[in-house]
């Protein structure tokens, strides 16, 4: 079987691998020289605390399981099982964390609530206040702005695998043919369009208006922090964020405890994860109406750097980086994906939203299942 990947972000480069793990002809075609959308500017977390249960627990349990194979066999996607620590401050909060710890999938997520000694024991950079904070085994991260060329790397050596940058696909030709912007066609038995946030041109009229919007955020990366942060760092506001934490618990936080207005107004939690360098990536905020700003603002890094020195004590090393990014996002947020055939022979596969980095192994693994691959 040949199969045609458009689109060199992570979920196509994962469609990639699993096909050409099972014994097919890949080729694999970027508009770009290579991928710069929302696969580089992400906190490169495999992110289990927070999904939902069932399908999207499910499938990043099962992706964070693939994520660990693979570094294993490719070193330089920076695989490591660092876990994570949400910090609380309040009873409230507090109460938050308990709800998870009763949750059936509590243990699958290996949660555990530990005191401001344990979680420093865990995590001695946090030298900040705080109560309590809800550990999580099974989080891990990776090095986003490199996997996709530490994955290229890997598919390369293949004599069955062809990297086709620089060519945009601008047309389907009848079955499982596409002709690209320097007017050559590539035939397969079946193509797979993974075109991330670009969801206007071809896409559109391959597949009309998709359940599926486009979601801008905010991120910034700080000079080497000097020591290690030895776990990803959460703040309560991603109990708001992320469906593991819906509760009455939460119903009582989100009633009783308004988040500070830089991070209402901007849809904001703390995310932090230390890169291989030391630098801390630190984010986000949500911004769902279109048209999008094309500003980077400054309130929503006061507001980050404000939280992340409250926990770790001490100042933030200075911001080396700071950048916007957009991700496509089903419309039902409790869709892990969209995954539609848009012609005989051809799939298009986008919306997973914030979930892309973590759930993209799992994602590809399940096209090719489906496919027969």
């Amino acid at each position: 079987m040949r199969v045609i990947v458009v689109g060199a972000g992570v979920v196509g480069t994962m469609h990639a691998w699993h096909a050409l793990e099972r014994g097919h002809e890949v080729v694999q075609i970027e508009r770009e020289a290579e991928a710069r959308g929302a696969s580089l500017r992400n906190f490169g977390q495999i992110w289990v605390s927070g999904r939902a249960g069932g399908e999207e627990l499910d499938t990043a349990l099962r992706a964070r399981e693939l994520w660990e194979q693979i570094g294993t066999r490719v070193p330089g996607l920076g695989f490591r099982a660092n876990g994570s620590l949400t910090p609380v401050r309040n009873d409230r909060e507090l109460a938050v964390a308990e709800a998870a710890l009763a949750r059936e999938d509590a243990a699958a997520r290996g949660y555990k609530l530990l005191t401001a000694g344990e979680a420093r024991e865990v995590n001695p950079a946090l030298r900040g206040e705080f109560e309590a904070a809800l550990y999580c085994e099974r989080d891990a991260a990776v090095e986003p702005r490199t996997a996709q060329l530490a994955l290229r790397e890997e598919l390369l050596k293949s004599p069955d695998y062809t990297f086709l940058p620089g060519r945009e696909v601008r047309e389907v030709i009848g079955e499982n043919s596409v002709r690209d912007d320097h007017g050559d066609v590539h035939t397969g038995d079946a193509v797979v369009l993974c075109t991330g946030a670009w969801l206007g041109g071809l896409v559109r009229e391959l597949a009309g208006d998709l359940p599926v919007r486009r979601v801008r955020l905010q991120m910034m990366q700080t000079d080497p922090l000097g020591e290690p942060l030895t776990t990803s760092v959460a703040d309560a506001d991603s109990f708001r964020y992320y469906p593991a934490y819906k509760s009455p618990a939460l119903d009582e936080l989100n009633s009783a405890q308004a988040q500070a207005p830089t991070a209402a107004a901007y849809k904001m939690q703390l995310l932090m994860v230390q890169r291989a360098d030391g630098g801390l990536t630190i984010g986000d905020t949500h911004e769902y109406e279109h048209p999008f700003a094309f500003d980077t603002l400054e309130d929503p890094y006061d507001h980050l750097t404000e939280v992340v020195e409250s926990f770790l004590g001490r100042p933030l090393p200075k911001i080396r980086r700071r950048w916007a990014g957009v991700y496509a996002q089903c419309t039902d947020t409790s869709r892990v994906v969209h995954r539609q055939q848009v012609r005989d022979g051809v799939w298009l596969v986008t919306g997973p939203g914030g979930r892309g980095m973590t759930c993209s192994p799992a994602i590809g693994e399940t096209t090719a299942n489906e496919l027969g691959w």
